[in-house]
């Protein structure tokens, strides 16, 4: 009998799905409707930070150049109160086989596909994952399918996108090319159970280990060269596994005191799942539109219990805009010789006005660098957005609005970050997680696994849940 190919029997299958492509039993760490066992899952679904560095040796994933930013630090300075200006220094991820620190996540996912003997691998993304997974599997004698949100309907796709989608196929992976909308997870669905391949998700246990040993690294890398570990580390944030492996990793290095601050462009007012705002936007990832709804329900993703999981680990999270990343990867180039893509340049946006907060003799790691291609640079960026009706500019970068206007600051000076509000973030993933369930009563176990999630006091959570109404607390 041939399968049901409707977009409703296929969601429903998703579970059965997703456990033959991903080899993993999610249901023995499920403990509630709510909670269950994170550090279990890490440890059992996933590979030991001694492991994973010999995955990635085999490979030439890591072991990155650390670079000091010396010009531009001297240009913060200038601009800080005396004594203020921390140096920041930059880990140069562009130097991996595929130009990002994605390698890392696919180096461990396609090493277990190759292990478990899948005969290829599949991602869902329009980002570096999908080059880095298609590199990957090249190395390891695998197949590659990656599925691309590309198009509007239109059908125009923007240059940075277009460059990603060239990457994947250089590698030799066949690229699905869709339009934006809910056809990406069920085209994933329908090809992994058509093919029998490996689900190389983003949000798996394996690719967030493989983040690990970029944060244990860059402390060590900044423990040698300076003799003490960094004041911030400041990591580009949009689905959440870049900050949740990056701390994990630190964290593993004992790095205590060092604050994770997660970055993003600000792109609120634009639905990325709309047609209209799909290319009203020049970034297709670090931005608001996947770094506060995966903040607020990590679940979303395309595996049962996402391993990134973002608030366990923020100290901070902050928002730059567009025309300031523009301007910062052009002064990246001019000042330091090193020119690099968007994503690493939104998170070094950030680090600039971060570092004026902290005296001279601290440290501001900026976390990571990608490559660049013909459309990932400024000015492909620029001549989409105008060709879309968004007015171009110079002036105040503050007075821009996502989607209508791009405003590239007149002077070092103008770089800021706007706080966004990690209690109110806390405070939505938690009113999720119970609306999601339909518990009508929080038991210990839950209460527990809520602090853990937020890296607030049970307190803390037993009283949000009071505010919000309509749910006993069962707990001693």
């Amino acid at each position: 009998m041939p399968r049901d190919l409707s977009y409703k029997a296929v969601m429903a299958r998703r579970g059965e799905i997703m456990k033959r492509a991903l080899g993993i039993e999610y249901d023995e760490f499920i403990q509630t409707k709510i909670a269950f066992d994170y550090e279990g899952m890490m440890r059992k679904a996933g590979y030991s930070l001694d492991e994973v560095r010999k995955i990635q040796r085999e490979t030439g994933v890591g072991n990155t150049p650390l670079l000091e930013l010396k010009n531009i630090t001297r240009l913060v300075r200038q601009t800080s109160p005396k004594g203020f200006g921390a140096r920041i220094v930059v880990k140069d991820e562009a130097a991996n086989p595929s130009g990002s620190f994605k390698d890392r996540r696919a180096s461990v996912s396609v090493y277990h596909a190759a292990k478990l003997g899948y005969p290829g691998v599949i991602a869902a993304t329009s980002g570096n994952y999908g080059a880095a997974v298609a590199s990957q599997a090249a190395m390891r004698n695998l197949r590659c399918i990656v599925v691309q949100e590309v198009f509007d309907s239109r059908q125009m796709g923007q240059p940075e996108i277009i460059e990603k989608s060239r990457k994947c196929e250089a590698y030799g992976a066949e690229v699905v090319r869709l339009s934006v909308g809910p056809e990406l997870f069920y085209v994933a669905l329908v090809l992994l159970e058509e093919t029998g391949f490996f689900n190389a998700s983003l949000y798996s246990p394996f690719g967030i280990s493989g983040v690990e040993t970029l944060g244990y690294e860059l402390v060590q890398q900044v423990r040698e060269r300076y003799g003490k570990d960094p004041a911030y580390i400041v990591v580009t944030h949009a689905g959440g596994g870049n900050v949740t492996g990056t701390a994990r990793g630190a964290l593993k290095a004992g790095a205590k005191n060092t604050r994770i601050i997660g970055a993003s462009v600000d792109l609120s007012g634009l639905h990325m799942a709309s047609d209209i705002d799909f290319n009203r936007k020049s970034f297709t990832t670090g931005h608001t539109g996947f770094g506060v709804p995966f903040a607020t329900w990590p679940d979303r993703a395309d595996v049962p219990k996402n391993a990134a999981r973002p608030l366990r680990y923020l100290d901070r999270y902050v928002t730059v805009t567009q025309g300031e990343v523009f301007y910062v990867t052009e002064a990246l180039a001019q000042l330091e010789g090193l020119e690099r893509g968007p994503a690493g340049n939104t998170s070094l946006a950030a680090a600039i006005p971060l570092a004026r907060e902290l005296p001279e003799d601290e440290i501001v790691v900026v976390q990571e660098t990608e490559y660049t291609g013909a459309g990932k640079h400024p000015q492909a960026q620029l001549a989409f957005a105008r060709a879309n009706g968004i007015e171009i500019r110079r002036g105040d970068p503050r007075e821009s609005t996502p989607g209508k206007s791009i405003i590239i600051p007149e002077h070092f000076s103008q770089l800021n970050v706007v706080e966004m509000d990690l209690d109110r973030m806390r405070r939505s993933y938690i009113r999720n997680c119970i609306e999601r369930s339909g518990v009508a009563e929080i038991n210990e176990a839950e209460l527990k696994f809520l602090a853990e999630e937020t890296r607030e006091t049970e307190a803390y959570v037993a009283e949000v849940i009071k505010e919000l109404g309509g749910v006993r607390i069962n707990a001693s």
